[in-house]
């Protein structure tokens, strides 16, 4: 990879940044993720646990926790209006949930460089019980989410 500085000539609205990733982030939506806060480096979603999201012994299945705390993740890493993809993320599995239980995701940045940032989301129930934390890694492309946001077909600098 090269050393180029990320381009951020573009100053883009955190909450906009955010509902655009909410209305296109399909397998979010289509699990019934909401977001319900936005600003820089930081990201709050939830979710209310369906009888379709258990496992074969009647839990919330881990793979939903992990894409709720992912999708806070995202709009988190990505709120400073530059594109950004996961290098990697780690999940602990505190306690379980079960159906009807709701989920919140609250995603921090714990550090921002040029090229890469790190966060923290911490996922809960409706009791404030720790259920997972994720622990995550991504790194920043020179691309602005503003073309996206306005469908510019022109060609990214990481496509070229």
């Amino acid at each position: 990879m090269d050393a180029e500085p990320i381009l951020e000539a573009e100053v883009l609205d955190p909450e906009e940044v955010g509902r655009w990733i909410e209305a296109n982030d399909r397998h979010a939506r289509a699990l019934g993720i909401r977001l319900e806060q936005t600003d820089r480096g930081r990201a709050q979603a939830s979710l209310e646990i369906t009888g379709e999201m258990l496992n074969a012994v009647g839990l919330t299945m881990g793979g939903v926790t992990f894409t709720l705390a992912d999708f806070a993740f995202a709009v988190a890493s990505n709120s400073h209006g530059t594109v950004a993809v996961s290098l990697s993320a780690q999940i602990q599995y505190c306690a379980a949930s079960r159906k009807g239980d709701r989920l919140t995701a609250a995603a921090q940045e714990m550090s921002r460089g040029k090229r890469t940032g790190v966060y923290r989301v911490e996922v809960r129930n409706q009791d404030g019980e720790l259920i997972a934390l994720l622990n995550g890694t991504v790194q920043r492309l020179r691309d602005s989410l503003g073309r996206m946001i306005r469908g510019d077909d022109a060609e990214t600098e990481d496509e070229k």
